[in-house]
């Protein structure tokens, strides 16, 4: 397989921070993407990684006050929900070409919903701009810069969010601190469990995403409760657990729950990162779980980048709309 040593997701993870701060400075379209969302209810969509930041983007705009649910994009577009007219759909795509998404999008302004996009740069119609097309199938920095746009968002609807002004600088440092963050320093093991509380639970799925897509690693990634009841009786000591801590209200449970499973036998690997706040612990945690699948491809010597397609017989794929 191709060297992973300047793979594209390395590249693009060296310059997220810089792209994070850019986005931080550029304010402008905040106000009104805001002023469509106050008073309303907000069903927020995605598929994959964008998935997840529709599931955190929910959070922060509740913290804000708002009604805001999230469902995946085939749901809207097929028979799950849609927002009622004079209701907005926040959608999350990073190229603006998944299927789905894009259905749901077409449904919910046929019904009269309002429709708000979070999107790459070069999307049309984005209302929201985060970073140009990646060129790793692991995306990294579009989810990142889209979860900024969200706080943005819920800062400016009034969600208490004061150490946004943070977030770029955290970023760069548990990316370039080899002690911060944890990574892996052998293989995963049979299985890599990824576990977190409330919005981080979805930082969980987000890891476990990104180790399988990136390094072709068999893994899961949980809120803590659902893990625990049920799951948990799967893990051994050929396994590996990943706790996440973002602090506040669920730190004591995933503390908790890390402890077992290491007084078990199994491996644990825990990342805390309270300082920017519960809601705000996002960013570096998920930049941790990204060098993890990173670093897991790089030592097993799997090419990132390439979802996938330098592995024979993965043609049968191509035949699957996204």
């Amino acid at each position: 397989m191709a060297s992973t040593a300047t793979s594209m997701m390395r590249q693009t993870m060296d310059r997220q921070a810089a792209a994070l701060a850019v986005i931080m400075e550029d304010t402008a379209p905040i106000p009104a993407a805001a002023g469509r969302l106050r008073g309303r209810r907000v069903l927020v969509i995605g598929t994959g990684t964008s998935w997840h930041a529709a599931n955190q983007a929910a959070v922060l705009l509740r913290a804000a006050g708002l009604d805001a649910t999230a469902v995946q994009s085939v749901d809207a577009a097929t028979d799950g929900p849609l927002p009622a007219a004079g209701d907005v759909l926040l959608a999350f795509t990073h190229t603006g070409a998944k299927r789905y998404t894009a259905q749901a999008v077409a449904r919910a302004r046929a019904g009269g919903a309002d429709v708000v996009q979070i999107s790459g740069t070069a999307v049309e119609g984005a209302d929201l701009r985060t970073v140009e097309r990646e060129r790793s199938s692991a995306y990294t920095a579009s989810h990142l810069a889209a979860l900024l746009r969200a706080a943005q968002l819920a800062q400016a609807l009034g969600a208490d969010l004061p150490e946004l002004g943070a977030v770029p600088a955290a970023v760069d440092r548990v990316y370039r601190d080899p002690n911060d963050g944890q990574p892996l320093a052998s293989p995963p093991g049979r299985l890599i469990e990824f576990i977190g509380g409330g919005i981080n639970q979805w930082t969980a799925a987000e890891g476990a995403l990104k180790i399988r897509e990136a390094a072709y690693v068999a893994s899961e990634g949980l809120g803590v409760e659902q893990f625990l009841h049920g799951p948990q009786v799967a893990l051994g000591r050929q396994d590996r657990l990943v706790s996440l801590d973002g602090g506040g209200a669920w730190s004591e449970r995933v503390a908790e729950v890390a402890g077992a499973a290491a007084d078990s036998g199994t491996p644990v690997t825990r990342i805390s990162h309270p300082e920017l706040g519960e809601l705000l612990s996002i960013f570096p945690l998920t930049v941790a779980v990204q060098r993890i699948a990173l670093e897991a491809a790089e030592i097993l010597g799997v090419n990132p980048d390439t979802f996938g397609r330098d592995v024979p017989g993965r043609d049968a794929w191509k035949r699957v709309e996204l």
